[in-house]
């Protein structure tokens, strides 16, 4: 794999820029526009959710259950054609800015019409599984 231009990793960023900002506001709405309409979401300790819908719902019940905001961090983006592959970290944290969990995740991005989405949104704890 080629490693990625600053174009598109500045792209990428930004795009999480507006995931993070539309999380922390709680506006699932928005976060789930940033995914194609199939798109596979796989988060640590759960099954996979898929469809954008299905993806919106379950970062309204990230809310529901405590997690108020998050941080992503971009550490590599690799693209081929029209695909873009990132990983990074996040933190998931409540509303007293006490972390609830920390790991790395990765996204497969698609380019649709112009526009970057995520494809598969893979998720992975830090945290011991019990």
């Amino acid at each position: 794999m080629e490693a990625l231009s600053t174009d598109i990793t500045d792209e990428i960023k930004s795009l999480n820029a507006s995931f993070v900002s539309s999380f922390n506001q709680g506006d699932v709405g928005s976060v789930a526009n940033l995914y194609t309409k199939t798109a596979l979401l796989l988060p640590a300790g759960s099954e996979t959710v898929k469809g954008r819908e299905a993806i919106g719902q379950y970062w309204q019940n990230a809310l529901e259950m405590g997690v108020k905001e998050m941080d992503l961090h971009t550490v590599e983006v690799e693209q081929l054609d029209l695909t873009a592959i990132e990983m990074g970290t996040y933190t998931l944290k409540a509303e007293n800015g006490r972390s609830l969990d920390q790991g790395k995740y990765m996204a497969v991005w698609k380019k649709e019409s112009d526009h970057w989405k995520m494809q598969k949104d893979i998720w992975n704890s830090n945290q011991q599984q019990s």
